[in-house]
């Protein structure tokens, strides 16, 4: 091969390329889409200790929201499988752990319609959990969403899906959707005691210590349940930066209402405005970074006298804990002690 050719075929891939982009570049761009933009679904993790009324907020949520026109899922993530349980009149979904291993053994394929049940409107389900001492509740959480992914979750069409979780039990399944960022958005239910905010504001550490991590899940605000109106809890939200999206009163008609597994968020009723207006700020309010309290902070929204703090730590001595054998177990120390004039 001369100098000649061998230059040209150096050059011939440089050529090339020249004339490729000199093409893309004459051709017109696509126009601009001016059709409405794809609808995102908002995932919203419900959390709060164990018998707040996570369950009734929800299942009146859930339900006013799909009165509001909005296509909603409730989930519920809690082993006692009861978050549908007031939305079916007493009737829980079955759970898809069970019905998943009671279809594997019988050589079937779990569909929709044996998992997820409606109601005017809300679909709801229930991942459910294995039974005392017979598994962890948290890897259980881990097995139903996994169901879910094969059963198309991230295709499902829905305006909001709400995911009602124990926030009192911290084991990986259920932080789930905050440490993957599988929500938006998180919600607290609380009261105005110690244990429910103590809890709450666990909820929002973890979403401040996965934030910092990269995470995008905020705390949109915190439902107060059972409000008898002594302002603790409206203190807590104030204090980590967090609005107050509803006060649910403590009320007799609404505690026997829900007892008979009653909708009382319904339009029309006594309580319809309330849940109305919950509906509404679950929907608009926008996650934010709270700022968890330590210990003590969250023990000073309480009068002293209601927590204990006037109690004084007493050391306790080798007496206490062996009694009169205490000095025959004493043992000669291993500590070396180094003379000062040596």
């Amino acid at each position: 091969m001369t100098d000649t050719a061998r230059a040209a075929s150096a050059t011939a891939p440089v050529d090339r390329l020249k004339v490729t982009l000199r093409d893309e570049a004459a051709q017109e761009p696509d126009p601009v889409s001016t059709s409405p933009a794809a609808k995102k679904t908002q995932i919203i993790a419900i959390y709060g200790k164990g018998g707040i009324g996570k369950s009734f907020t929800l299942s009146n949520l859930s339900y006013m929201m799909a009165q509001q026109g909005k296509k909603v899922l409730l989930i519920g993530c809690d082993p006692k499988s009861d978050t549908t349980s007031l939305l079916f009149g007493g009737r829980a979904c079955p759970p898809i752990i069970a019905t998943s291993s009671a279809k594997k053994a019988a050589g079937d394929q779990v569909t929709i319609s044996d998992v997820c049940f409606k109601r005017d409107g809300v679909y709801a389900m229930e991942l459910g959990g294995p039974e005392v001492g017979r598994g962890c509740g948290g890897r259980g959480i881990i097995h139903g969403f996994e169901t879910l992914e094969n059963l198309g979750f991230h295709d499902w069409d829905f305006d909001y899906v709400l995911l009602d979780f124990l926030g009192d039990v911290v084991c990986g399944g259920f932080g789930l959707p905050i440490a993957r960022d599988m929500c938006q958005k998180v919600i607290v239910v609380g009261s105005n005691d110690l244990q429910s905010l103590y809890v709450a504001n666990n909820v929002c550490s973890a979403v401040e210590y996965f934030r910092k991590l990269g995470g995008n899940v905020g705390v949109a605000g915190m439902v107060i349940n059972k409000d008898e109106g002594t302002g603790e809890a409206q203190a807590f939200a104030r204090a980590v930066g967090i609005p107050v999206l509803s006060s649910i009163p403590a009320n007799d008609d609404i505690r026997r209402k829900s007892a008979n597994y009653e909708i009382i968020g319904f339009p029309g009723g006594e309580w319809a405005p309330m849940f109305d207006e919950l509906g509404r700020n679950v929907a608009e309010a926008p996650p934010v970074q709270p700022s968890p309290l330590s210990q003590d902070e969250l023990l000073n929204l309480f009068d002293a006298s209601e927590t204990g703090r006037d109690v004084e730590l007493q050391p306790a001595t080798m007496v206490d804990m062996c009694g009169s054998n205490a000095a025959a177990l004493e043992k000669e120390s291993l500590e070396v002690v180094y003379d000062e004039d040596v």
